[in-house]
């Protein structure tokens, strides 16, 4: 059970889209939650992925690599 409080804003969008859709409060509320919360999922295994894989190149070797090296 989760009870949240929101602006005053958000819940006339909410209760607005409630009523045009026929689609309860609670029901959008949950789509919304889980749809964020997978989009939240994603990007944090695709930044442990990138952490994980990095291979990095020093600012000497990129300038070197250039021709930018003193």
């Amino acid at each position: 059970m989760l009870a949240i409080r929101l602006p005053e804003a958000l819940e006339a969008r909410l209760g607005l889209l409630a009523q045009e859709t026929g689609i309860t409060k609670t029901a959008l509320a949950r789509e919304a939650i889980q749809a964020h919360i997978d989009d939240l999922e994603d990007l944090h295994l695709a930044q442990a992925r990138a952490r994980k894989n990095r291979k990095t190149i020093s600012l000497e070797d990129v300038e070197r690599e250039l021709g930018l090296a003193d």
